[in-house]
């Protein structure tokens, strides 16, 4: 490749990416997700279902889906939103996501870390869960807390 066309590559292949970046970003309503609200869930048609439960469970009242599913403190919910909005966008782009949608090992401990802030000084445990061991979760017994009501 002459330098003349190397030069011309360099310029245009970053400006394309950016170019597709912004596009993106705004095709798929991306500054929505900088907020708290909860509809942004629903930019991301296959989260329907999971939108529907939450409306009509106990936490909605209380919570959106960032006050289960990212952790606290701003560098540390916006690094998860961010992390999770990658993966998310890169699955529905390339529809490469499972039709039952499953929570991430990680997200799952970022919401039972969120169960506990908000329970922890409320519930005691069974005496079969007081000895057992780490693989022990809130989500393990209630498991359709949050939205699973809606995928019965």
């Amino acid at each position: 490749m002459q330098p003349g066309w190397r030069i011309l590559l360099l310029l245009i292949l970053p400006g394309f990416l950016v170019g597709m970046g912004v596009y993106t970003f705004l095709f798929a309503k991306g500054h929505s997700y900088l907020t708290d609200r909860s509809e942004a869930c629903l930019n991301c048609h296959i989260m329907k279902k999971q939108f529907d439960g939450w409306t009509k469970g106990s936490h909605a009242a209380v919570t959106g889906c960032n006050g289960c599913h990212t952790p606290p403190g701003a560098l540390a919910k916006y690094m998860t939103k961010a992390q999770n909005g990658v993966a998310h966008a890169w699955a529905f782009s390339t529809g490469l996501y499972p039709e039952n949608i499953r929570i991430t090992q990680r997200n799952k401990e970022v919401t039972v870390q969120a169960c506990i802030g908000c329970h922890g000084n409320v519930f005691s445990h069974p005496a079969p869960l007081r000895n057992a061991s780490e693989e022990q979760s809130c989500l393990q017994c209630h498991s359709e807390v949050g939205h699973a009501e809606a995928m019965r």
